[in-house]
């Protein structure tokens, strides 16, 4: 991983602000990343409307950087990222080749669609990408249930949308989807509860990874009774 800071604007260190002041005073911040020999340009905006959905969070890193010491084969695979932020996760996969759909809140899709933009390979994109709202719960059932793969990186803080966020990885899985996510353990969030208790009670999941400095873990996972897998080894990267 080769990390290059495009600003010298102050790196802001507190993941969940009781309000928004962390961000009154909006700026960008630009930073190239490079994994899997694809190097990426990711604009950050922070500003007090983007919140949580402006920084590259340590878990999409550990998640990319996962992809690339596994030697992830992304080629022809159909991807969905949730709470794709500044994109950096499935722009990665779609740079390798997937059909990749990021999702976000409507607030965030001016960022995430200039960063996939930004992102274009030369001469173009394998598949390109698309960039599409999904609110966990309300809105997924206007998407398909037939990806290879669904990745999440940080999405696992905020007890109140666990149900909501359950229920949409429940619908997209059910045609045998692989899901994987990626979370910094926050106990006061309760996320090591879903991910060793909540998310097991719909899915047949694997602790794959513990960066135990970060303290980022990493998950593969596939619904209890979902159909079976096209191509199960495949989708698995293997």
């Amino acid at each position: 991983l080769t990390v290059t800071a495009m600003s010298v604007e102050e790196e802001h260190d507190d993941l969940f602000p009781a309000d928004c002041r962390l961000f009154s005073d909006s700026f960008s911040e630009e930073r190239a990343y490079r994994f899997s020999g694809q190097e990426l340009r990711i604009c950050q905006e922070f500003s007090a409307s983007l919140g949580v959905a402006a920084p590259v969070w340590e878990a999409a890193l550990c998640l990319c950087r996962y992809f690339e010491e596994q030697q992830f084969d992304f080629a022809g695979r159909r991807v969905i990222e949730l709470g794709s932020g500044t994109g950096i996760v499935g722009i990665l996969a779609a740079r390798l080749g997937a059909a990749v759909t990021l999702t976000d809140l409507p607030h965030a899709l001016p960022q995430l669609q200039r960063n996939v933009s930004a992102n274009q390979p030369s001469p173009c994109w394998p598949h390109p990408p698309s960039v599409r709202a999904l609110s966990w719960g309300l809105d997924h059932a206007h998407f398909p249930s037939d990806w290879d793969l669904v990745l999440g990186a940080d999405i696992v803080y905020a007890r109140d949308t666990y149900p909501l966020l359950l229920a949409t990885l429940r619908h997209l899985c059910q045609q045998g989807a692989v899901l994987y996510l990626a979370s910094e353990l926050r106990q006061e969030h309760g996320t090591p509860e879903f991910l060793t208790e909540l998310l097991p009670g719909s899915f047949h999941t694997e602790l794959l990874h513990h960066d135990d400095q970060l303290n980022i873990s990493i998950y593969r996972g596939t619904l209890r009774g979902a159909g079976t897998l096209r191509e199960r080894d495949g989708a698995l990267g293997h």
